[in-house]
Order: C-alpha cells, then structure tokens, then sequence
C-alpha cells in the first residue's frame, strides 16, 4: 500500500494543532494530539509524537508541559501576547482610513495569530458598527503605490477630492475633485498615520512647499518616471515636527508662538507637542510655565487653545494674539443676542 503522502508534513501539522488549539489555559495529550493529526488524515505512534515535539521545540516553539493526573502539551510564549493582539485590533478599529469591509478582514488575520481559544476573547472585544470609517476601498493600493513611489526616488500625480455640499430638492455632501479636476503633481517623502487618518507628505511641485493630503481623497495615483523633488525643502524639516505642527490642526503658516500655561495642564502641552520641548517659568504668574513651541496657525489651532479655556494664553507674538482675539470676537458675535426695541 502507497504510503500516505500527508505523513511527510506530519511536523508541520502538529505545530498548526498546537498553534489553533492550545495556549496556557488549555494543552492536548499525547492521545489528543493523535487524534488531530488523524482529522487530518495523518497516523502517528504515541513515540513518535514524543520525538517530533522535541524536534518542533529545537526548533524554537515554546512547548509547555502541564503535569497532574494527565500530561499535557501547550504553546508557551508566541510572537504576540494576547494584550499585544488587543492593541493592534484597537488600532484597526478605531482607524477611520481603513474600511469597514478591510477591517473585518485584518481583525481576523490577526486574531489567526492567536490559539482558537484566546481568539473568542478578542472577537468580543470587536465593534465596528457605527464607527466613522471611509468608504474607498483603494487606499490599500494607494499606500502602496506611495511606498512604491518613495522607494524608487519618482514623483507621483493623483486627483484629490474634498467633500462640497451639492444643493437641490435634498441637500447631501459628496467627493468631488479639487483644484476644478486639475492633476496633482507631487514628491511623495513620507507617510504619517495621524488621528485615525493616514497622510502623505509631499513637496508639491506647483506651489514649492510641503504640504500632506489625506491618502483616502487621493484618486488614481500613478507613479511617473520623473525623480523626486524638493530634497533641499525636506532637509530643512523634521517630518515629525511637521506632522506635529501641523495634524488635528489643518493647514497654516508655521510661526513660533510663546503661550503662558497654568502647570496643571503639563500633561496636555507634553501630548500635543512631546516631551521635549523648552519650558521657562512664568515671571508674572507663579502658577504657570511658558513654552515656545512651532505650530500652524489656522481656525483649527485657535480651536484648540480656546478649548483650554483660561489656563492658555498665547503671549505673543502680537500679531497671533490679535488673529485669536479676532477670531474669538468674530464666534462671540454669533451668541449676541439681539437688541430689545
């Protein structure tokens, strides 16, 4: 009789059985184990599954023995932790660039990097439903694509689209292209995931400058022949400054401001722009600390501060402190209420 062809992966199906089926809260007897391997087709003696368990744990797996009334085998330490794996779906989640659809689908690889057991625990841990998530499918060829680019020192072009209100008998907001539909032409250097988006920093050829774009709005991103440009601009930066200067607080002109901040909100400063930063004591209030920090000055930052209430003051330079109070007088008046006749 032909020898079954299986048996020559008998290893590897051992190593897949104590992968899926144990962890440290369930191992397989020996008569378990044989029993899998025979699910699959695979006949084994009692002897050789003691010699292929050493072998697999020459190999490197992390083979366990739990001794009672029965001896069990399970795997020990894995390339992820179950905690590990926690984070990562919580990434996946909680990430508005990937879709719903994709979601689903990488939340399962990775619980496949997890015992069948341990995998329940995180499928209960999964909501999706109801999450702001993007509806383009393609940033996954996008992002590489843009890998591809930066990778082989070439430029790209692209569309980018904006949400615009279309108006008629129902008013809905929709993706239309920007710039009237014109190509974009740009130096990919960088990609940047940031409050839950991804972006691509890019020096743009049309206006000189740096500038990110988010990588859902991009369409048909083509790869061209033409090397890269703007190296002396990147130079100049740090992408992580940039990124940190500029995400959650839109596009701007990058200015150093001072502000004067009440010590309780350390912690808040040190989140939005890291632990590095220069802090001096505040000469006129015992209270607070001041700190220069690089930022875009646009709506969104003034946001930000207002949003702080009094324990923030931005102390200069003038002519920022008079764009916020502009800006502040400009929200209050929306409030006013009309004068009594």
């Amino acid at each position: 009789m032909a020898k079954n062809p299986r048996q020559k992966q008998k290893l590897l199906y051992l190593q897949k059985i104590l992968l899926e089926k144990t962890d440290e809260n369930r191992g397989l007897t020996v008569n378990e184990l044989i029993d899998a391997l025979d699910a699959y087709g695979i006949t084994a003696e009692r002897k050789s599954i003691y010699d292929d368990l050493r072998t697999l744990e020459n190999f490197g797996l992390d083979i366990c023995v739990e001794k009672s009334r029965t001896v069990k085998y399970y795997i020990g330490e894995r390339d992820f932790q179950i905690s590990e794996l926690k984070l990562l779906i919580d990434a996946v989640q909680s990430s508005k660039f990937i879709t719903e659809k994709k979601s689903f689908e990488l939340i399962k690889k990775v619980e496949n990097l997890a015992s069948e057991n341990e995998a329940k625990l995180l499928q209960n841990q999964v909501i999706i439903s109801n999450r702001v998530k993007t509806a383009n499918e393609t940033i996954y060829y996008n992002v590489d694509r843009l890998h591809d680019a930066i990778s082989k020192n070439r430029s790209v072009t692209f569309y980018y689209n904006g949400w615009k209100l279309k108006l008629g008998s129902v008013e809905k907001l929709t993706l239309e292209r920007r710039r009237g539909g014109e190509l974009y032409r740009v130096s990919p250097w960088a990609l940047c995931w940031d409050d839950e988006n991804y972006y691509l920093i890019a020096f743009d050829e049309k206006s000189e400058s740096i500038r990110h774009y988010r990588v859902d709005k991009m369409e048909k991103i083509s790869v061209t022949e033409d090397k890269r440009k703007g190296k002396e601009a990147v130079e100049k930066i740090s992408i992580a400054d940039y990124a940190k200067s500029t995400f959650s607080m839109f596009a701007g002109d990058t200015q150093e401001i001072t502000l004067s901040v009440d010590k309780s909100l350390a912690g808040v400063i040190a989140d939005r722009f890291g632990k590095n930063i220069f802090i001096t004591s505040d000469d006129d209030n015992d209270n607070n600390f001041i700190v220069k920090v690089n930022v875009n000055i646009s709506d969104q930052f003034f946001g930000w501060v207002f949003a702080l209430g009094d324990k923030v003051r931005i102390t200069a330079p003038e002519n920022v402190c008079e764009r916020f109070r502009a800006h502040t007088e400009k929200v209050a008046r929306l409030y006013e209420k009309e004068a009594k006749v």
